[in-house]
């Protein structure tokens, strides 16, 4: 039987108690549900095309060189090629969430009607978190912000010299924890363009700029934590959980600064000489701010970036102000740099893809979630992190009612230090990612990137684990 669009997807509590074991319960849901399976491969299968995405650039690349060729040889002015320039947009990892709910949509269409396909993308997706971000990395990737980002830093770079060593200790260590106050999509965004001034400007090896990456992701995964309102993870469950500061600061908070502050250090230990090594930056490492911006024009764009923070759960209100901040900005222009949106609209784009098929998935995460205790849970929410947001992990960890205080933690705990592996694990990593993409030939691998990631998120988590 069809069933009506307002069931669609089926509330968890929908399914029948089964007396079995994990599998049994998701035979059994995919049993009365069938579309589950299908939601859950076309889920699988977007996130197989984030990983091969570097291999369509590449052919796009092979393919506009052969048309060149062919230009030439038939004494043709050079021009694109269609077929190139659509294997590049396939190859942008920022749209492959995107596309595939091209293919979701499709499918719920053919399996139950367009009623309930569009009732689903309209009404019962959230997109708060994917236009909260967009707005707040158009604001921080701003010239004022940045410069004020930069100026704070460089004290602190300041008393190692200014190296580029210093920068980078700096960057990696100050500015995720700045993602406590200003959240962590602000924190990335402003870590992401003063890396790429300060160090990938310098043209580093592959091993240094994928290292870097890594330990970014993972660094402002846990540099938000200090609070309630700054990660994504957390504020999925601090209100229904009732967790304050106080409570992030205790149990979160301190474990958070240890493990990122040992696993900088130990990839500075292993990376020191190649720090060391980095050249004078080329013009595109000079500091953001060539002519001082006004105070006064830096004050109102912090005022900007707290309203925003303040109202991330209302749409209206952070995005009528980003509309009065874009009016502001034009009438300072004389003090401004454009305002970059087109990175922004393709993260929000990426993130809202990403939700789209992520509400589809709670059928079988919520059931491995409960099913297991502390240590594994801590685990599994760790890997399940990798091919998942992880604010939709722990939004799905809410909604198992056996969790108790210990298994609460776990389960953000994990989400949390997995929040680095992959571009998709955790909301701010797309903008970090679409920010420095552009230093990497052929664009970001995601294993370079899971590599660079996986000494420090085992830091992390031996740091929650054992603590």
């Amino acid at each position: 039987m069809t069933p009506a669009a307002s069931s669609f997807p089926p509330p968890l509590e929908s399914y029948p108690p089964v007396a079995g074991g994990l599998v049994d319960v998701l035979a059994s849901r995919a049993a009365a549900e069938p579309f589950n399976v299908v939601a859950t491969g076309i889920f699988v299968a977007a996130i197989v095309h984030t990983f091969a995405a570097k291999r369509f650039l590449v052919l796009a690349h092979a393919v506009q060189h052969r048309h060149h060729e062919r230009e030439r040889a038939a004494g043709r002015a050079a021009s694109q090629s269609v077929l190139a320039e659509l294997l590049e947009f396939v190859g942008e990892i920022e749209v492959v969430f995107g596309l595939w709910a091209v293919v979701l949509l499709l499918a719920i269409t053919q399996w139950y009607g367009w009623a309930t396909a569009k009732d689903y993308v309209a009404h019962t997706v959230d997109y708060t978190e994917a236009v909260f971000v967009f707005v707040i990395m158009a604001i921080a990737a701003t010239k004022p912000i940045v410069a004020l980002a930069e100026t704070l830093l460089r004290r602190v770079a300041r008393l190692g010299g200014e190296t580029p060593a210093a920068w980078w200790l700096t960057i990696l260590i100050v500015g995720p924890l700045l993602g406590s106050l200003i959240t962590e999509p602000a924190a990335m965004t402003l870590c992401a363009l003063l890396l790429g001034r300060q160090l990938y400007a310098r043209g580093p090896s592959a091993r240094l700029a994928y290292a870097t990456l890594g330990l970014l992701f993972v660094n402002v995964s846990l540099g938000g934590t200090l609070t309630h309102f700054a990660a994504p993870p957390v504020l999925m469950v601090a209100r229904p959980w009732q967790w304050d500061v106080a409570f992030m600061l205790t149990h979160f908070g301190w474990r958070a600064v240890l493990g990122i502050v040992i696993a900088t250090g130990a990839y500075f230990i292993l990376l020191r000489r190649e720090l060391r090594a980095l050249g004078a930056p080329s013009p595109e490492g000079a500091d953001v701010a060539a002519t001082p911006v006004p105070p006064w024009i830096v004050a109102v764009h912090v005022g900007f970036l707290i309203w925003t923070v303040v109202n991330s759960h209302y749409v209206v209100l952070f995005l009528g102000g980003f509309l009065f901040f874009l009016g502001f900005v034009k009438a300072t222009s004389e003090h401004q740099d454009p305002v970059d949106l087109a990175s922004p609209v393709l993260v929000g784009f990426f993130l809202a893809g990403l939700v789209i098929h992520g509400g589809l998935q709670g059928w079988w995460i919520a059931p491995v979630l409960g099913s297991l205790s502390a240590v594994p849970l801590f685990v599994g929410a760790l890997v399940l992190t990798a091919f998942n947001d992880n604010a939709l992990i722990t939004y799905l960890a809410t909604l198992v009612p056996s969790l108790g205080p210990a298994l609460r933690i776990a389960v953000v705990a994990g989400a949390v230090s997995g929040g680095g592996l992959t571009v998709i694990a955790n909301a701010p990593n797309p903008a970090g990612q679409s920010i420095l993409a552009r230093h990497f030939d052929e664009g970001i691998s995601p294993l370079g990137l899971l590599a660079g990631a996986a000494l420090p998120t085992i830091v992390v988590a031996l740091c929650f684990l054992l603590l």
